[in-house]
């Protein structure tokens, strides 16, 4: 039996029109890169229709996208590395973010040949310190030189690098950094989901142009003392698995690699087809709980390669075949990132291909 991923389309729509309500007056960038957050690219596209765009992080991404018929714009958040690679975008109407001096000169030296400009968005580094042309760089160009090669400039960017941390002053920073910059005539683009959820309120410009949700399309929270539900959100996946054994256990008998954990007393545990094989964590702590039979079992023994033990001494008419919830409605994957020393990207993210991925209600 095979973990399955099941994509909720009605959770992905309900947070798409979250992010409406956050940001009414703004035009929404879908990030749907590593393969739709592990929800997969092609499904995330389909599901985004109504979005005003999509980002992906690579040329090969947005390649992909083209060739199964999606005709939204699309920018690729990491732009081009070379000459090939801008030609490609060209190619296949994609937008590049320019973010380095490197990609100037290529930008010059391959000028469009058509009357229509391709658009193009610049990152400005406002203190995330990755990608992004410095404030003093970004000052010393001009629309004009961009204008001449046969490209325009919607839309200037920055990445907030501390958004998820309420009241971090740093978010105040970035936002006068960018602020200070020379007005350009294009759209601007701040806003992550973090920014949307926590400061949009109290500053303004985050909610205008363009503004650039992840996380929260896929029904989760970026803060560490927040789920997905507790702001309104519906989360859009819900990974299960099957018991496969039931066993009758007694006092003392280890369980799993190590026998690091031993029955405490006569009792019955279930064996669930999932693993780290699958991309289910293997550092969970003790506590760690799935969902059967209408209430929480504990992960019992270490995670193994393609199983996990379970307590069900709550649960006594499990049978084999019975369907477990490892995140979803019921168990937020934010907690389980929590109690697995990670992050809910990770997690969601690092589901391995042998996990079914199915669509349901």
């Amino acid at each position: 039996m095979h973990p399955e991923a099941c994509i909720h389309p009605d959770a992905i729509q309900h947070n798409l029109n979250r992010v409406r309500s956050l940001a009414p007056k703004a035009r929404v960038l879908a990030v749907i890169k590593a393969d739709g957050y592990g929800h997969g690219l092609l499904r995330m596209a389909r599901a985004m229709q109504t979005a005003d765009g999509l980002a992906v992080a690579r040329l090969s991404e947005g390649i992909q996208l083209r060739q199964a018929g999606i005709d939204s714009r699309i920018v690729v958040l990491q732009g081009f590395a070379n000459h090939e690679e801008l030609e490609g975008m060209l190619h296949h109407r994609l937008i590049p973010v320019v973010h380095a001096e490197f990609q100037l000169k290529i930008i010059a030296d391959h000028s469009w040949p058509t009357e229509s400009l391709h658009p193009v968005w610049i990152k400005v580094d406002t203190g995330m310190g990755r990608l992004g042309l410095s404030p003093e760089q970004f000052a010393s160009l001009h629309p004009d030189t961009f204008r001449q090669a046969g490209y325009s400039v919607d839309c200037v960017m920055s990445h907030l690098a501390c958004a998820d941390e309420p009241g971090n002053p740093f978010t105040v920073e970035q936002l006068a950094r960018f602020e200070s910059l020379p007005g350009w005539p294009a759209e601007i683009s701040l806003a992550n989901s973090a920014a949307l959820l926590d400061w949009s309120e109290r500053f303004p410009q985050l909610s205008s142009g363009w503004v650039r949700p992840g996380l929260m399309l896929y029904g989760l929270s970026p803060f560490s003392d927040r789920t997905g539900t507790d702001l309104g959100l519906r989360p859009a996946m819900t990974l299960a698995a099957h018991v496969i054994a039931v066993r009758n256990k007694k006092k003392g008998e280890p369980v799993g690699y190590g026998g690091e954990w031993c029955c405490p007393e006569d009792m019955c545990i279930g064996v669930v087809s999932i693993g780290y094989g699958d991309g289910f964590p293997r550092h969970v702590q003790p506590g760690t709980c799935v969902w059967i039979d209408g209430g929480p079992a504990e992960i019992i023994g270490r995670v193994s390669m393609d199983m996990i033990s379970i307590d069900l001494r709550q649960h006594p008419d499990v049978q084999v075949g019975d369907k477990v919830e490892c995140w979803g409605p019921h168990l937020p994957v934010e907690i389980l990132a929590a109690q697995s020393g990670t992050i809910p990207y990770e997690l969601i993210c690092q589901l391995t291909p042998r996990v079914q991925r199915i669509e349901g209600s």
